[in-house]
C-alpha cells in the first residue's frame, strides 16, 4: 500500500507554477490575479479564503479579497461579481460556497465571466467539460485526476472506476473526467441499490459524500486505487469519508485526510487561475494584431 500524499504533489505544482509568475515578474509583465468574494462570517469560509490568499502569495500571484456582510442582497453579490467581471486586471473569480441562504446561489454563478470562472460552476465551461471541449474545470475533480496521474494512471482503458457522490462540485465533472480518460465509470448515490456491491468491483473508488468514514474495507477489492475527497471534523480531528486505517490493508494506493485532495483543490485554483490569465493574454494579443 502506498498513501498518494497531495500536499506533496501540490508542492511540486506550486513550484512550478511559481516560475512562470516570476518569469513575468522578470519580463516586466502583468501579474495574474484572483479575486475572491466571501460573503458572512462562516469561520470554515473564513479559513478556506485565507489559505487560497496564502497559496497565491506563495506563488507571486496577486489576490484580491472582497468581503461582504451577511445580509446583503443576491442584487449586491451579483454587482460586486460583475466589477470584477470588468475589471481588466482580475483574471479569476472565485465565490466562497456556500452563500448565506437567502442568496440565489446559481444566479450569482451564473453572473461570473466564463473566462473569469476558476471554479468550473458556470454553464458554459460545465458544458464545455460534457461536451470534451476545453475549458475551467472543477478544481477538486481536477486535483484528484492529476493525483492518478502522478501514480501512472493517466490511461483508465479497461478500469473501472465508481464515484461515491454526485454533486455538481464534484461527482458530476469527476466522472466525466474519468470517463474521458476511457474509464468504465458508475455512480453511486443515495439511491442506489446495495452500493458496497458495486464499488468492490471499482478499480478505482472515490468518495465524495461528506460521511465520516463511511467506506470501510469491505468496500474494496484487493489492490484498488481510493481517493478521500470527504473532509469531516468529528472530535475536532479533520477525517475523510473512507476510514482510512481500516481500508489502507486492502488498497494499492490510498489518499489521506488530511494532506491529501484538500491541498490538490486549492493548487489547482492557482493553475486555473494562472490558465485564465494566459489565455486572456492570447485574446487580448489578437484583438491588438486585429486593430493594428
Amino acid at each position: 500500500m502506498s498513501v498518494i500524499y497531495g500536499d506533496e504533489l501540490a508542492r511540486s505544482i506550486k513550484e512550478q507554477l511559481k516560475k512562470k509568475i516570476d518569469q513575468l515578474r522578470d519580463e516586466e509583465k502583468r501579474i495574474p490575479m484572483l479575486a475572491v468574494i466571501l460573503v458572512g462570517d462562516n469561520p470554515a469560509s473564513q479559513s478556506y479564503v485565507r489559505s487560497k490568499e496564502k497559496a497565491c502569495k506563495s506563488v507571486g500571484m496577486e489576490a484580491t479579497m472582497i468581503v461582504m456582510d451577511e445580509n446583503v442582497s443576491t442584487e449586491d453579490v451579483v454587482r460586486a461579481v460583475q466589477k470584477c467581471n470588468e475589471d481588466p486586471d482580475v483574471d479569476g473569480i472565485l465565490v466562497q460556497l456556500p452563500l448565506p441562504k437567502h442568496i440565489d446561489q446559481q444566479t450569482v454563478i451564473h453572473t461570473i465571466d466564463p473566462r473569469k470562472d476558476v471554479d468550473g460552476l458556470t454553464v458554459s465551461n460545465m458544458g464545455k467539460l460534457f461536451l470534451g471541449e476545453k475549458g475551467l474545470i472543477p478544481c477538486t475533480p481536477k486535483g484528484v485526476m492529476a493525483m492518478l496521474d502522478s501514480i501512472g494512471m493517466s490511461d483508465l482503458s479497461r478500469k473501472n472506476a465508481v464515484v461515491i457522490g454526485r454533486s455538481l462540485l464534484v461527482g458530476k465533472p469527476l466522472a466525466q473526467l474519468l470517463q474521458q480518460r476511457n474509464a468504465t465509470v458508475t455512480t453511486i448515490h443515495s439511491q442506489t441499490v446495495d452500493p458496497e456491491k458495486i464499488c468492490h468491483e471499482a478499480d478505482i473508488v472515490v468518495a465524495a459524500i461528506g460521511v465520516p468514514k463511511f467506506i470501510t474495507k469491505g468496500w474494496i477489492k484487493p489492490g484498488a486505487v481510493v481517493i478521500d475527497v470527504g473532509i469531516n471534523r468529528v472530535d475536532g480531528k479533520l477525517v475523510g469519508d473512507v476510514d482510512f486505517e481500516n481500508v489502507k490493508e486492502k488498497a494499492s494506493y490510498i489518499s489521506p485526510v488530511p494532506k491529501g485532495v484538500g491541498p490538490m483543490t486549492v493548487c489547482m485554483l492557482l493553475s486555473n487561475t494562472l490558465e485564465a490569465y494566459e489565455r486572456r493574454e492570447k485574446e487580448n494579443d489578437r484583438n491588438r494584431l486585429r486593430s493594428e
